[in-house]
């Protein structure tokens, strides 16, 4: 795993930009290339449009008056992880984790990600998320007083101050990991683990496919159709705990529900996890994302 700093690089010489495609039309050929040679973890053809990336964002704009510490997990080639960095503030935090090698270096190339990450503390971890140091044994150590192997930097967040080693807490994660493509423990394990690293009462978005159980069925045969249902039906005992409400948007290709989730409060007693049976969690409000606005992968 590699973490680093986006900002601009003094002392590397600057790459030629002669024969390069447009940024948008680049990064759906880049999308498209990865999509065909590893789609269980591209999850899709094309990057999210930007009513999606908008419904995904609507916890930062819609934000306290307080630096946020953000985490995008899943950037692809960074439509998400661009308006966030447009709509977060000096003094806020975005950590972009992304798996896929070329998806991370076409994070470390943008001019736009590299003007805003000073001001906004913007990192970038080549690695899944369940790989991040903070989620990990060393992590435990270091909570129970041993040396961490965070990477990052002794920081402050909204509810209090923590060194490295200690493992970072996020007001707001944004997840684009295409949950369907994977097994049922694996997306339990990345549930629970979210519901972790947010601090109490901090928001989750993330979003699906419409029409992907039968089309999985169908094309994959009856075994894969059988354990996307499972992935459903885990993903709606999660929503049904903590879901605050989502949105449809029709105008994305394929049409896609993004979903708004808050993590348990100070005081409240935790959820049952991910593969539980649950019901709607007490206090957390109903709140539908219909009015957002801003774009995913």
């Amino acid at each position: 795993m590699t973490t680093d700093q986006l900002g601009p690089r003094p002392h590397s010489p600057a790459r030629p930009s002669y024969g390069r495609p447009d940024r948008p039309a680049g990064d759906r050929l880049l999308f498209l290339g990865e999509a065909l040679r590893t789609l269980q973890s591209t999850g899709a053809l094309a990057p999210s449009g930007p009513e999606l990336v908008n419904a995904l964002v609507v916890p930062v704009t819609s934000r306290p008056d307080r630096p946020l510490s953000v985490l995008e997990v899943g950037a692809g080639t960074g439509v998400v992880t661009r308006r966030l960095a447009q709509v977060l503030r000096p003094g806020d935090r975005l950590h972009v984790v992304e798996a896929n090698p070329r998806f991370a270096e076409r994070l470390r190339e943008d001019a736009e990600l590299a003007r805003r990450g000073p001001q906004i503390g913007l990192r970038l971890s080549a690695c899944r998320v369940e790989e991040l140091p903070e989620c990990g044994p060393a992590a435990a150590r270091g909570r129970n007083g041993g040396t961490g192997a965070y990477d990052g930097t002794s920081t402050s967040t909204s509810t209090g101050t923590r060194t490295s080693g200690t493992g970072e807490r996020y007001d707001v994660i944004v997840s684009g990991l295409p949950f369907t493509n994977f097994d049922p423990a694996q997306v339990q394990h990345i549930l629970d683990l979210y519901l972790r690293l947010l601090v109490p009462g901090g928001e989750l978005t993330y979003f699906g496919y419409l029409g992907t159980t039968a089309a999985r069925t169908l094309a994959s045969g009856p075994r894969r159709g059988a354990r996307h249902r499972a992935v459903v039906r885990l993903l709606r005992r999660f929503e049904a705990a903590y879901g605050l409400g989502n949105r449809t948007v029709w105008r994305n290709l394929p049409p896609a529900r993004a979903q708004l989730l808050r993590a348990p409060g100070c005081g409240r007693a935790p959820q049952p996890t991910a593969g539980a049976p649950a019901g709607p969690s007490a206090g957390a409000p109903a709140r539908s994302t219909g009015g957002a606005a801003g774009g995913a992968r």
